[in-house]
């Protein structure tokens, strides 16, 4: 009934009604409207905002097996958000989500693996679960393991490789990996050398604000390049 009333199926959108009846389903156990309810207290939606609130019901979701709750747990555990600060539980979190197949999670959880938060640093385990996020489409993972693959972080360096995932990451709108790509294109690594190629990623990169890209471009644009 919450959800019919945040979705308005059959009944007029009404978020303080999807309140009451999510809190009334969230009492009884059901890990659906505890992470539910967890995320109306944290927007403030039918209710007045309440990062401890949305951390208690995330945390009973999560304690359920919830996926989506885990990496919001994992999130406010990150960022102190309705408890302390916590990375080693941020970790931990973010790990049980990750290996439930949350994409998200699989590249926070690479992030954490990469600068040692909450657990020690670890460069392969970090290109492992990247390219676990990156295969499910995270154009930001994509872009972390063209990094890996690049300067063979965790992995052996391999330009294809790197070429390949900024691609990806470049195709979904990822900003460093379009200046990145265009570097690719300009030095043929990973690639034939292709001066058209590489002055259409730095424009997009430098539309995006980049300010390499920016550098680049006009560069480009002085040396009749591309």
């Amino acid at each position: 009934l919450g959800y019919m009333y945040i979705k308005g199926n059959g009944v007029s959108p009404d978020t303080t009604k999807a309140f009451y009846w999510y809190k009334k389903s969230a009492e009884q156990g059901d890990k659906n409207a505890q992470f539910s309810l967890g995320y109306m207290y944290f927007l403030g939606q039918g209710t007045l905002p309440d990062t401890a609130k949305a951390f208690y019901w995330y945390k009973k979701s999560a304690e359920q097996g919830d996926k989506n709750a885990r990496i919001l747990l994992g999130f406010m555990y990150f960022f102190g958000q309705g408890t302390s600060p916590d990375t080693t539980k941020a970790f931990y979190w973010f790990k049980k989500s990750a290996e439930q197949g949350n994409v998200d999670a699989q590249f926070e959880l690479g992030y954490m693996y990469f600068f040692g938060q909450g657990t020690s640093p670890d460069t392969t385990k970090a290109f492992y679960w990247f390219k676990k996020s990156a295969e499910q489409g995270n154009a930001d993972a994509q872009f972390e393991l063209a990094d890996m693959y690049f300067f063979g972080l965790g992995t052996l360096t391999d330009p294809n490789q790197a070429f390949y995932w900024y691609k990806k990451s470049a195709e979904q709108g990822n900003v460093d990996a379009q200046f990145e790509l265009a570097g690719m294109y300009i030095n043929g690594q990973g690639t034939s050398p292709d001066t058209t190629k590489a002055f259409y990623w730095s424009k997009k990169s430098a539309e995006q604000g980049n300010v390499d890209a920016q550098f680049e471009l006009g560069y480009m644009y002085i040396n009749g390049l591309g």
